[in-house]
Protein backbone atom coordinates (compact mmCIF):
# COMPACT_ATOMS: atom_id res chain seq x y z
CA UNK A 1 0.00 0.00 0.00
CA UNK A 2 0.95 3.64 -0.73
CA UNK A 3 1.94 5.39 1.96
CA UNK A 4 -0.65 8.59 1.58
CA UNK A 5 1.00 10.38 4.44
CA UNK A 6 4.37 10.64 2.47
CA UNK A 7 3.06 12.62 -1.15
CA UNK A 8 4.43 16.24 -0.94
CA UNK A 9 1.51 18.38 -2.50
CA UNK A 10 2.99 21.32 -4.86
CA UNK A 11 0.93 24.21 -4.08
CA UNK A 12 3.50 26.48 -5.49
CA UNK A 13 0.55 29.13 -7.47
CA UNK A 14 3.10 29.78 -10.27
CA UNK A 15 3.66 26.00 -10.70
CA UNK A 16 -0.12 25.18 -10.67
CA UNK A 17 -0.56 28.29 -13.01
CA UNK A 18 1.30 27.10 -15.81
CA UNK A 19 -0.45 23.88 -15.71
CA UNK A 20 -3.70 24.80 -16.25
CA UNK A 21 -2.70 27.74 -18.92
CA UNK A 22 0.49 25.46 -21.12
CA UNK A 23 -1.90 23.74 -24.12
CA UNK A 24 -5.63 23.87 -22.30
CA UNK A 25 -7.86 24.84 -24.50
CA UNK A 26 -10.93 24.76 -21.66
CA UNK A 27 -11.63 24.17 -18.10
CA UNK A 28 -15.01 23.58 -16.25
CA UNK A 29 -16.31 24.78 -14.86
CA UNK A 30 -13.79 27.47 -14.66
CA UNK A 31 -10.23 27.73 -13.91
CA UNK A 32 -10.31 29.17 -10.27
CA UNK A 33 -12.86 26.07 -9.16
CA UNK A 34 -9.51 23.75 -9.78
CA UNK A 35 -6.88 26.31 -8.83
CA UNK A 36 -8.01 27.27 -5.66
CA UNK A 37 -8.45 23.30 -4.66
CA UNK A 38 -5.11 23.16 -5.43
CA UNK A 39 -3.61 26.01 -3.95
CA UNK A 40 -5.33 24.93 -0.55
CA UNK A 41 -3.37 21.33 -0.88
CA UNK A 42 -6.51 18.73 -1.67
CA UNK A 43 -5.36 15.89 -3.22
CA UNK A 44 -7.34 15.25 -6.39
CA UNK A 45 -8.19 12.18 -7.92
CA UNK A 46 -8.45 12.67 -11.82
CA UNK A 47 -8.04 10.09 -15.02
CA UNK A 48 -7.26 10.07 -18.62
CA UNK A 49 -9.38 7.84 -20.55
CA UNK A 50 -7.82 5.58 -23.85
CA UNK A 51 -9.92 3.83 -26.06
CA UNK A 52 -7.39 1.16 -27.57
CA UNK A 53 -8.66 0.81 -31.34
CA UNK A 54 -5.07 0.34 -32.45
CA UNK A 55 -1.96 -1.31 -31.37
CA UNK A 56 0.10 2.08 -30.88
CA UNK A 57 -0.68 5.39 -29.21
CA UNK A 58 0.42 8.61 -30.88
CA UNK A 59 1.38 12.10 -30.48
CA UNK A 60 -2.54 12.97 -30.25
CA UNK A 61 -3.03 11.13 -26.79
CA UNK A 62 0.72 12.04 -25.22
CA UNK A 63 -0.47 15.94 -25.30
CA UNK A 64 -2.95 15.06 -22.67
CA UNK A 65 -0.44 12.15 -21.08
CA UNK A 66 1.72 14.55 -20.64
CA UNK A 67 -0.75 17.13 -18.79
CA UNK A 68 -1.46 14.03 -16.90
CA UNK A 69 1.69 13.91 -15.86
CA UNK A 70 2.55 17.15 -14.66
CA UNK A 71 -0.63 16.95 -11.76
CA UNK A 72 0.68 13.45 -11.32
CA UNK A 73 3.90 15.71 -10.02
CA UNK A 74 2.12 18.21 -8.25
CA UNK A 75 1.32 15.34 -6.07
CA UNK A 76 -2.12 14.16 -7.65
CA UNK A 77 -3.56 10.75 -8.08
CA UNK A 78 -3.60 10.35 -11.29
CA UNK A 79 -5.45 7.05 -13.16
CA UNK A 80 -4.56 5.77 -16.96
CA UNK A 81 -8.32 4.18 -18.05
CA UNK A 82 -7.97 1.62 -20.70
CA UNK A 83 -11.66 1.69 -22.77
CA UNK A 84 -11.97 -2.04 -23.18
CA UNK A 85 -15.47 -2.24 -23.05
CA UNK A 86 -16.25 1.31 -25.00
CA UNK A 87 -13.69 0.40 -27.43
CA UNK A 88 -15.57 -2.43 -28.74
CA UNK A 89 -18.70 -0.02 -29.52
CA UNK A 90 -16.38 2.90 -31.17
CA UNK A 91 -16.52 6.49 -30.17
CA UNK A 92 -18.39 8.78 -32.75
CA UNK A 93 -16.57 11.59 -31.75
CA UNK A 94 -15.86 13.79 -35.17
CA UNK A 95 -16.58 10.70 -37.20
CA UNK A 96 -18.68 11.05 -40.63
CA UNK A 97 -20.09 7.45 -40.31
CA UNK A 98 -20.27 4.74 -37.53
CA UNK A 99 -16.26 3.33 -36.81
CA UNK A 100 -16.46 -0.74 -37.10
CA UNK A 101 -17.28 -2.46 -34.09
CA UNK A 102 -14.36 -4.52 -32.33
CA UNK A 103 -14.03 -7.78 -30.75
CA UNK A 104 -12.95 -8.12 -27.22
CA UNK A 105 -10.03 -9.79 -28.26
CA UNK A 106 -8.79 -7.32 -31.23
CA UNK A 107 -9.06 -4.69 -28.09
CA UNK A 108 -6.87 -6.89 -25.41
CA UNK A 109 -4.19 -7.21 -28.18
CA UNK A 110 -4.23 -3.49 -29.19
CA UNK A 111 -3.60 -2.54 -26.07
CA UNK A 112 -0.51 -4.75 -25.34
CA UNK A 113 1.81 -2.00 -25.45
CA UNK A 114 0.11 0.51 -23.28
CA UNK A 115 1.08 0.41 -20.58
CA UNK A 116 4.88 0.70 -21.84
CA UNK A 117 4.23 3.43 -24.79
CA UNK A 118 2.63 6.07 -21.33
CA UNK A 119 5.71 5.29 -19.59
CA UNK A 120 7.88 8.26 -20.69
CA UNK A 121 4.98 10.45 -19.43
CA UNK A 122 3.25 9.19 -16.55
CA UNK A 123 4.90 6.94 -13.68
CA UNK A 124 3.38 3.90 -12.32
CA UNK A 125 6.23 3.45 -9.53
CA UNK A 126 7.61 5.53 -6.48
CA UNK A 127 5.60 6.84 -3.64
CA UNK A 128 3.04 8.60 -5.83
CA UNK A 129 2.25 5.90 -8.66
CA UNK A 130 -0.07 6.21 -11.36
CA UNK A 131 -3.26 3.55 -11.61
CA UNK A 132 -4.49 1.52 -14.41
CA UNK A 133 -8.06 0.56 -14.70
CA UNK A 134 -10.26 -0.97 -17.27
CA UNK A 135 -13.51 0.35 -18.05
CA UNK A 136 -15.04 -3.23 -18.37
CA UNK A 137 -14.28 -3.90 -14.46
CA UNK A 138 -18.01 -2.28 -14.09
CA UNK A 139 -19.26 -1.57 -17.67
CA UNK A 140 -19.70 -5.16 -18.62
CA UNK A 141 -21.49 -6.14 -15.02
CA UNK A 142 -24.50 -3.43 -16.24
CA UNK A 143 -27.73 -4.87 -16.94
CA UNK A 144 -30.67 -4.31 -19.33
CA UNK A 145 -32.14 -1.86 -16.61
CA UNK A 146 -29.34 -0.32 -15.59
CA UNK A 147 -28.70 0.69 -18.78
CA UNK A 148 -31.93 2.48 -19.27
CA UNK A 149 -31.68 3.85 -16.09
CA UNK A 150 -28.44 5.40 -17.32
CA UNK A 151 -30.39 6.94 -20.56
CA UNK A 152 -33.14 8.44 -18.41
CA UNK A 153 -30.58 11.05 -17.61
CA UNK A 154 -30.25 12.32 -21.06
CA UNK A 155 -32.02 13.28 -24.12
CA UNK A 156 -32.07 12.88 -27.44
CA UNK A 157 -31.85 16.45 -27.88
CA UNK A 158 -28.67 17.21 -26.24
CA UNK A 159 -27.63 14.13 -28.32
CA UNK A 160 -28.03 15.35 -31.10
CA UNK A 161 -26.49 18.67 -30.52
CA UNK A 162 -23.34 17.52 -31.05
CA UNK A 163 -21.43 18.74 -34.40
CA UNK A 164 -21.09 15.43 -35.60
CA UNK A 165 -24.60 14.16 -35.81
CA UNK A 166 -25.75 17.56 -37.10
CA UNK A 167 -23.63 16.87 -39.60
CA UNK A 168 -24.67 13.49 -40.32
CA UNK A 169 -28.04 14.47 -40.41
CA UNK A 170 -27.70 17.05 -43.00
CA UNK A 171 -25.39 14.98 -44.93
CA UNK A 172 -28.52 11.94 -44.96
CA UNK A 173 -26.09 9.75 -43.06
CA UNK A 174 -26.92 6.96 -40.38
CA UNK A 175 -26.79 7.81 -36.40
CA UNK A 176 -26.57 4.64 -34.81
CA UNK A 177 -28.64 4.05 -31.10
CA UNK A 178 -25.80 2.20 -29.64
CA UNK A 179 -23.29 5.44 -30.73
CA UNK A 180 -25.68 7.57 -28.56
CA UNK A 181 -25.02 4.94 -25.31
CA UNK A 182 -20.84 5.94 -26.05
CA UNK A 183 -20.90 9.02 -24.11
CA UNK A 184 -23.25 7.69 -21.52
CA UNK A 185 -20.53 4.47 -21.32
CA UNK A 186 -17.85 7.26 -20.99
CA UNK A 187 -19.35 9.35 -18.92
CA UNK A 188 -20.36 6.64 -16.45
CA UNK A 189 -16.84 5.71 -15.65
CA UNK A 190 -16.02 8.93 -14.08
CA UNK A 191 -19.07 7.66 -12.15
CA UNK A 192 -18.44 4.11 -11.24
CA UNK A 193 -14.21 5.61 -10.09
CA UNK A 194 -15.82 8.47 -8.52
CA UNK A 195 -13.39 10.80 -9.46
CA UNK A 196 -12.34 14.22 -9.04
CA UNK A 197 -12.05 15.35 -12.69
CA UNK A 198 -10.87 14.12 -16.24
CA UNK A 199 -8.31 14.82 -18.67
CA UNK A 200 -9.00 14.92 -22.60
CA UNK A 201 -8.48 16.30 -26.02
CA UNK A 202 -10.75 18.96 -26.82
CA UNK A 203 -12.67 16.75 -29.35
CA UNK A 204 -13.64 15.01 -25.90
CA UNK A 205 -15.25 18.41 -24.50
CA UNK A 206 -18.98 16.50 -24.90
CA UNK A 207 -18.08 13.02 -23.74
CA UNK A 208 -16.54 14.33 -20.90
CA UNK A 209 -18.97 17.13 -20.04
CA UNK A 210 -21.56 14.03 -19.60
CA UNK A 211 -19.48 12.49 -17.14
CA UNK A 212 -19.68 15.52 -15.03
CA UNK A 213 -23.49 15.94 -15.60
CA UNK A 214 -23.82 12.14 -14.32
CA UNK A 215 -21.62 12.83 -11.34
CA UNK A 216 -23.31 15.54 -10.32
CA UNK A 217 -26.91 14.07 -10.69
CA UNK A 218 -25.74 10.52 -9.12
CA UNK A 219 -23.30 11.22 -6.90
CA UNK A 220 -23.54 15.38 -6.02
CA UNK A 221 -20.16 15.83 -6.78
CA UNK A 222 -18.52 18.69 -8.84
CA UNK A 223 -16.19 17.15 -11.55
CA UNK A 224 -13.91 19.12 -13.07
CA UNK A 225 -12.83 18.76 -16.86
CA UNK A 226 -9.22 20.23 -18.57
CA UNK A 227 -9.62 20.01 -22.21
CA UNK A 228 -6.10 20.14 -23.73
CA UNK A 229 -5.47 21.62 -27.50
CA UNK A 230 -5.09 19.44 -30.45
CA UNK A 231 -2.40 19.20 -32.74
CA UNK A 232 -3.75 19.96 -36.14
CA UNK A 233 -2.55 19.94 -39.70
CA UNK A 234 -2.98 22.62 -42.13
CA UNK A 235 -6.27 21.71 -43.36
CA UNK A 236 -7.36 21.69 -39.82
CA UNK A 237 -7.71 17.86 -39.31
CA UNK A 238 -6.60 16.50 -35.98
CA UNK A 239 -2.74 14.57 -35.89
CA UNK A 240 -4.21 10.79 -35.38
CA UNK A 241 -4.24 7.29 -37.39
CA UNK A 242 -7.68 8.04 -38.47
CA UNK A 243 -5.84 11.23 -40.84
CA UNK A 244 -2.88 9.38 -41.78
CA UNK A 245 -0.70 11.81 -40.40
CA UNK A 246 0.41 10.25 -36.68
CA UNK A 247 3.72 9.96 -34.94
CA UNK A 248 3.34 6.52 -33.28
CA UNK A 249 4.97 6.37 -30.12
CA UNK A 250 6.58 3.04 -31.00
CA UNK A 251 7.85 4.84 -34.09
CA UNK A 252 11.97 4.67 -34.16
CA UNK A 253 13.71 8.17 -32.68
CA UNK A 254 14.55 8.41 -36.58
CA UNK A 255 11.40 7.75 -37.73
CA UNK A 256 9.82 10.25 -35.32
CA UNK A 257 12.49 13.49 -36.01
CA UNK A 258 11.93 12.61 -39.99
CA UNK A 259 8.06 12.76 -39.84
CA UNK A 260 8.14 15.82 -38.01
CA UNK A 261 10.47 17.50 -40.30
CA UNK A 262 7.83 16.75 -42.90
CA UNK A 263 5.05 18.74 -41.67
CA UNK A 264 3.91 22.50 -42.33
CA UNK A 265 6.08 25.47 -41.38
CA UNK A 266 2.79 26.07 -39.37
CA UNK A 267 2.85 23.33 -36.85
CA UNK A 268 6.10 25.15 -35.41
CA UNK A 269 4.25 27.28 -32.50
CA UNK A 270 1.44 24.96 -31.26
CA UNK A 271 3.72 22.32 -31.59
CA UNK A 272 6.10 23.87 -29.43
CA UNK A 273 3.36 24.97 -26.75
CA UNK A 274 1.38 21.94 -26.38
CA UNK A 275 3.90 19.07 -27.09
CA UNK A 276 6.99 20.25 -25.45
CA UNK A 277 7.92 22.01 -22.16
CA UNK A 278 10.54 24.45 -23.65
CA UNK A 279 10.14 27.39 -21.69
CA UNK A 280 6.97 30.21 -22.90
CA UNK A 281 9.52 32.74 -23.08
CA UNK A 282 11.19 30.57 -25.42
CA UNK A 283 8.98 29.65 -28.14
CA UNK A 284 7.80 33.66 -28.00
CA UNK A 285 11.33 34.62 -28.99
CA UNK A 286 10.90 32.05 -32.02
CA UNK A 287 7.64 33.58 -33.15
CA UNK A 288 9.74 36.68 -33.40
CA UNK A 289 12.54 35.08 -35.36
CA UNK A 290 9.83 33.31 -37.31
CA UNK A 291 7.82 36.51 -38.03
CA UNK A 292 11.60 38.31 -38.89
CA UNK A 293 11.97 35.60 -41.61
CA UNK A 294 14.45 33.47 -39.89
CA UNK A 295 14.97 29.59 -41.68
CA UNK A 296 11.69 27.67 -40.18
CA UNK A 297 13.89 24.61 -40.47
CA UNK A 298 16.02 25.70 -37.73
CA UNK A 299 13.41 25.55 -35.25
CA UNK A 300 11.24 22.61 -37.03
CA UNK A 301 14.48 20.75 -35.78
CA UNK A 302 14.18 22.03 -32.00
CA UNK A 303 10.33 20.91 -31.81
CA UNK A 304 11.46 17.00 -33.18
CA UNK A 305 14.53 17.02 -30.82
CA UNK A 306 12.20 18.04 -28.19
CA UNK A 307 9.29 15.94 -29.19
CA UNK A 308 12.05 12.89 -29.75
CA UNK A 309 13.29 13.44 -26.23
CA UNK A 310 10.10 13.40 -24.48
CA UNK A 311 9.41 9.57 -25.82
CA UNK A 312 12.76 8.38 -26.16
CA UNK A 313 14.97 10.57 -23.88
CA UNK A 314 18.02 12.81 -24.99
CA UNK A 315 20.67 10.74 -26.24
CA UNK A 316 18.21 8.73 -28.90
CA UNK A 317 17.11 12.64 -29.63
CA UNK A 318 21.24 13.29 -30.13
CA UNK A 319 21.17 10.44 -32.69
CA UNK A 320 18.27 10.80 -34.72
CA UNK A 321 19.15 14.59 -35.31
CA UNK A 322 23.00 13.77 -36.55
CA UNK A 323 20.88 10.70 -38.51
CA UNK A 324 18.90 13.46 -40.09
CA UNK A 325 21.18 16.40 -40.58
CA UNK A 326 23.25 13.48 -42.50
CA UNK A 327 21.09 12.49 -44.77
CA UNK A 328 18.56 15.37 -45.41
CA UNK A 329 20.33 18.06 -44.70
CA UNK A 330 23.63 17.07 -46.51
CA UNK A 331 21.52 16.55 -49.49
CA UNK A 332 21.23 12.80 -49.73
CA UNK A 333 18.12 13.02 -49.44
CA UNK A 334 15.26 15.24 -50.15
CA UNK A 335 12.90 16.76 -47.49
CA UNK A 336 9.77 16.39 -49.83
CA UNK A 337 11.00 12.20 -50.56
CA UNK A 338 7.97 10.72 -51.44
CA UNK A 339 6.41 8.25 -49.72
CA UNK A 340 4.08 5.02 -50.86
CA UNK A 341 2.17 3.42 -49.09
CA UNK A 342 2.03 -0.91 -49.30
CA UNK A 343 1.32 -3.88 -47.86
CA UNK A 344 3.60 -6.10 -46.31
CA UNK A 345 4.95 -8.52 -49.27
CA UNK A 346 4.82 -5.93 -52.34
CA UNK A 347 7.06 -6.50 -54.95
CA UNK A 348 9.45 -3.27 -54.57
CA UNK A 349 9.10 -3.39 -58.38
CA UNK A 350 5.24 -2.83 -58.52
CA UNK A 351 5.35 0.20 -55.76
CA UNK A 352 8.14 1.72 -57.87
CA UNK A 353 6.69 1.67 -60.92
CA UNK A 354 3.28 2.40 -59.92
CA UNK A 355 4.43 5.59 -58.00
CA UNK A 356 6.53 6.69 -60.41
CA UNK A 357 9.73 6.38 -59.67
CA UNK A 358 10.54 4.14 -62.24
CA UNK A 359 8.99 4.07 -65.49
CA UNK A 360 8.57 0.80 -66.56
CA UNK A 361 9.34 -3.12 -65.77
CA UNK A 362 11.84 -2.66 -68.25
CA UNK A 363 13.53 0.10 -66.75
CA UNK A 364 13.10 -1.86 -63.41
CA UNK A 365 14.88 -4.63 -64.53
CA UNK A 366 17.73 -2.62 -66.24
CA UNK A 367 18.30 -0.43 -63.09
CA UNK A 368 18.52 -3.13 -60.87
CA UNK A 369 21.23 -5.20 -63.20
CA UNK A 370 22.89 -2.25 -62.66
CA UNK A 371 23.37 -1.56 -59.40
CA UNK A 372 21.85 1.41 -59.45
CA UNK A 373 19.03 0.53 -56.40
CA UNK A 374 19.64 0.19 -53.10
CA UNK A 375 18.13 0.33 -49.43
CA UNK A 376 19.74 2.93 -47.08
CA UNK A 377 18.78 1.76 -43.90
CA UNK A 378 21.21 -1.30 -44.87
CA UNK A 379 23.32 0.26 -47.30
CA UNK A 380 22.51 -2.87 -49.27
CA UNK A 381 21.81 -2.80 -52.70
CA UNK A 382 18.97 -4.59 -54.33
CA UNK A 383 19.87 -7.97 -57.20
CA UNK A 384 16.61 -9.09 -56.96
CA UNK A 385 13.72 -8.18 -59.53
CA UNK A 386 11.37 -9.54 -57.15
CA UNK A 387 12.35 -8.88 -53.95
CA UNK A 388 9.14 -8.13 -51.41
CA UNK A 389 8.92 -5.44 -49.19
CA UNK A 390 8.48 -6.45 -45.67
CA UNK A 391 8.90 -3.49 -43.71
CA UNK A 392 9.51 0.21 -43.44
CA UNK A 393 12.53 1.05 -46.14
CA UNK A 394 14.12 3.70 -48.28
CA UNK A 395 14.81 3.62 -51.52
CA UNK A 396 17.59 5.21 -53.53
CA UNK A 397 16.88 4.81 -57.35
CA UNK A 398 19.96 5.75 -59.60
CA UNK A 399 21.78 8.96 -57.35
CA UNK A 400 19.36 11.56 -57.33
CA UNK A 401 15.42 9.80 -56.81
CA UNK A 402 14.29 8.39 -53.43
CA UNK A 403 11.24 6.87 -52.35
CA UNK A 404 10.05 5.81 -48.41
CA UNK A 405 8.39 2.72 -48.12
CA UNK A 406 5.71 2.48 -45.51
CA UNK A 407 3.69 -0.79 -44.82
CA UNK A 408 0.36 -0.48 -43.93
Amino acid sequence: MNNLNNIQMNTNEADIEKVLSRGIEALFPNKDFLKSKMIKGERLTLYLGVDPTGPTLHLGHAIPLKKLGEFQKLGHQIILLIGDFTAMIGDPSDKTAARKKLTRDQVLENCKEYKKQVSPFISFEGSNPALLKFNSEWLSKMNFGDVLELASLMTVDQMLKRDMFARRIEEGRPIYIHEFMYPLMQGYDSVAMNVDGEIGGNDQTFNMLTGRDLIKTLKGKEKFVVTTKLLTDSSGKKMGKTEGNMVSLNQSPEDIFGKIMSWSDELILPGLEIATSIPNEDIESIKKMLESGSNPKDYKMILAKEIVTMIHGADSAEVAQKSFENTFSKGEIPEDIKEIEASSGSLLRDLLVKGGIVSSNADWKRLVEGNAISFLEKDETVSDILIKIEKDCTVRVGKKRFAKIKIK
